[in-house]
């Protein structure tokens, strides 16, 4: 099969280019989805809720927390934002390359059924439509 209608092997082929920020988002995405993660959270708010008679203004005790947790839950829905949407391009990848091998079926059979060469044209040109848009 001819490499210009293959796009999804062309792009594997081009090796990993994620850069430091994807590296850490994946870490970052592998730690925050673990149990220990929420329990450190959960120590977190234990630990403030413990700490009340420490503060002189309750209203300060509270917007220390929010400000806080606020803060640290932009920080994660950005980093975990950027992991859904690498797993969406993962998944859409896969996608393309299991439509490239039907469409080189489909091309190799071509011969015995005249129908699957167009068929196999339509499936080519839907595997590039993301690349358009």
């Amino acid at each position: 099969m001819e490499e210009e209608h293959r796009p999804a092997a062309q792009s594997r082929a081009a090796g990993d280019q994620r850069s430091a920020f994807d590296r850490f988002v994946e870490a970052a995405h592998l730690k925050v989805s673990r149990p220990a993660f929420f329990f450190v959270c959960l120590a977190i708010v234990a630990l403030w809720l413990v700490s009340m008679p420490l503060w002189v203004d309750l209203k300060a005790w509270q917007v220390a927390i929010h400000t806080a947790t606020s803060v640290y839950t932009l920080l994660l829905l950005a980093l975990l934002e950027n992991a859904g949407r690498r797993s969406e391009e993962a998944a859409q990848e896969k996608l393309n390359v299991i439509a490239e091998a039907l469409a080189a079926l489909m091309a190799s059979r071509a011969a015995e059924d005249p129908k699957l060469e167009k068929a196999a044209k339509t499936l080519r040109e839907a595997v590039s439509l993301e690349e358009r848009h």
